[in-house]
C-alpha cells in the first residue's frame, strides 16, 4: 500500500497571465508596467490614436487602483475614457478586443488541470487582474475548474502582498479546515510572487511552459 506523505499536496493553485494565459507571438514582456504584454499597451495606443507615454498617463491612477480593488469597475472606465477623450463604450470595446488579440489560453495546461480535478486535487487561482482584464479574461467558463477564487480587484489586495497569500489559505480552509500550507502548491511565472508563498511554507514552482511545468510537477510527486 501507499502509505500517503504527511507533506503531500493536496491543493494546486495557479497564476492566470503568463500561466493559464500565454501573450501571443513571443514570451511574456518583463519589462513592463503592471501585468501585461507590452503588445496590449502599443495595440491602445495606435487604436486611439495617441503615443505611448501618453497612454500610460491616461491609465495610470486609476488602473493600478483598479488592480488593487480600491476602485469600483465603472468609475476607472469612466476616468480613463476621460483622460483619453473617447466614449467609455468605445473604450471598453476597444480594451476586450486588446486582451483576446494578446493573450491566448493556454489550452493544454487547462487539460493538465482536468486531469488533476479527476485525481481529487483542489485547484485554485491566485491572479492581479484589474476590471477590465478580468472580464476579457476571466470568463465563467474559463473560471469554472478553479474552487478557489482570489482575484486582486475583488479582493483589495495584489501579489505580491503576503495577505492576499493569507486570504488564499482562509479560503481553502473554509473547504478544508485540516489543510495546511505545506500541503499546497503555487505556480506562478515571476519569482517574485513566489517568495511570499514559500514564507508560508507553501510549495512553490516558476512557469517557464507546459513541459518544463509537469517535470517539476513530477519531482513532487504528482503525476499528470
Amino acid at each position: 500500500i501507499n502509505m500517503k506523505k504527511r507533506d503531500e499536496i493536496k491543493v494546486i493553485v495557479f497564476d492566470s497571465n503568463g500561466v493559464l494565459f500565454l501573450a501571443r507571438g513571443g514570451t511574456y514582456s518583463k519589462a513592463v508596467r503592471g501585468h501585461h504584454s507590452i503588445g496590449i499597451h502599443e495595440y491602445m495606443a495606435n487604436k486611439l490614436k495617441v503615443d505611448l507615454d501618453q497612454w500610460f498617463d491616461a491609465i495610470d491612477t486609476a488602473y493600478v487602483k483598479s488592480i488593487e480593488g480600491k476602485i469600483k469597475r465603472d468609475k476607472v472606465v469612466e476616468i480613463i475614457s476621460k483622460n483619453l477623450k473617447v466614449s467609455q463604450r468605445k473604450f471598453v470595446s476597444i480594451m476586450k478586443k486588446a486582451y483576446n488579440i494578446h493573450f491566448k489560453k493556454n489550452k493544454e495546461l487547462y487539460k493538465i488541470i482536468k486531469k488533476l480535478k479527476k485525481q481529487n486535487y483542489m485547484i485554485g487561482i491566485l491572479s492581479d487582474q484589474w476590471h477590465l482584464s478580468k472580464e476579457a479574461i476571466l470568463s465563467k467558463r474559463n473560471m469554472k475548474p478553479f474552487e478557489i477564487q482570489v482575484v486582486s480587484c475583488d479582493v483589495g489586495l495584489r501579489k505580491p502582498d503576503i495577505e492576499i497569500y493569507k486570504l488564499l489559505m482562509k479560503r481553502i480552509k473554509k473547504k478544508d479546515k485540516d489543510m495546511k500550507n505545506k500541503e499546497v502548491l503555487f505556480i506562478d511565472n515571476q519569482e517574485w510572487n513566489l517568495k511570499p508563498a514559500r514564507k508560508l511554507r507553501m510549495k512553490t514552482i516558476l512557469f517557464k511552459d507546459n513541459k518544463q511545468f509537469v517535470k517539476d510537477l513530477k519531482k513532487l510527486g504528482v503525476s499528470v
